[in-house]
């Protein structure tokens, strides 16, 4: 799914202007537009995001500055299309700890994409009511919230096999007309059991239950 040359793998140490331009909210936004629906103008990402097309097209040449995109393929000569250069940015998360600008981009991005799963629950349901997609979606369509008990070594494995089973389905399903982009959000946050007293009894009170769907 992700060959090296589609990853851009982020090194707080010899990355920090790079980690600095990515840190802008909308910078963030206009290179997962540019991944997700592929190349677009200025024009085209201000009537998305509700910019003004001088905006997008400044934080566009900060993101080309730091090769996070490139030029595309003109439909015509008027003006400047972009396209992503990678279909993932990643990081170590070790590394990035190592630093307080580190630190506060994982932090920030981690916020992102929970704003984007949001928004995509949103554009989901839309498509769904409108018939955008067959019935055989409703049934794989869902967000869980389990939260197993794991050492840190289940949680590593965890995500290697996730990975793996995502870049096998997802080339199996490349030249399939059936297959949709889906919005896959995943998430291993440990989370230290509250303190309780003795004499205490029943559920603490703000430990969630676990769902799935």
């Amino acid at each position: 799914m992700d060959s090296d040359e589609h990853r851009r793998v982020l090194d707080p140490e010899h990355d920090t202007a790079a980690l600095k331009a990515l840190t802008h909210p909308l910078r963030i936004r206009l290179l997962g537009l540019l991944r997700q629906d592929g190349p677009a103008t200025a024009s085209e990402l201000a009537a998305r995001t509700g910019e003004s097309s001088a905006s997008t097209s400044y934080h566009l040449r900060v993101l080309a500055k730091y090769a996070f995109i490139g030029e595309a393929e003109h439909r015509d000569g008027r003006e400047r299309r972009w396209r992503a250069l990678h279909t993932v940015t990643s990081w170590s998360n070790e590394s990035m700890e190592s630093s307080a600008a580190g630190r506060a981009f994982v932090g920030l991005a981690r916020r992102r994409q929970v704003e984007h799963l949001e928004w995509s629950l949103g554009r989901h349901e839309a498509d769904m009511a409108a018939g955008r997609f067959g019935p055989e979606w409703v049934e794989p369509s869902g967000i869980s919230d389990l939260m197993p008990r794991l050492t840190a070594e289940s949680l590593t494995e965890l995500w290697e096999t996730i990975a793996g089973k995502l870049e096998e389905l997802t080339a199996r399903d490349a030249d399939d007309p059936r297959a949709e982009h889906v919005m896959l959000l995943t998430a291993g946050l440990p989370l230290a059991v509250p303190r309780r007293s003795e004499d205490e009894t029943g559920p603490s009170p703000d430990t969630p239950g676990g769902a799935s769907s």
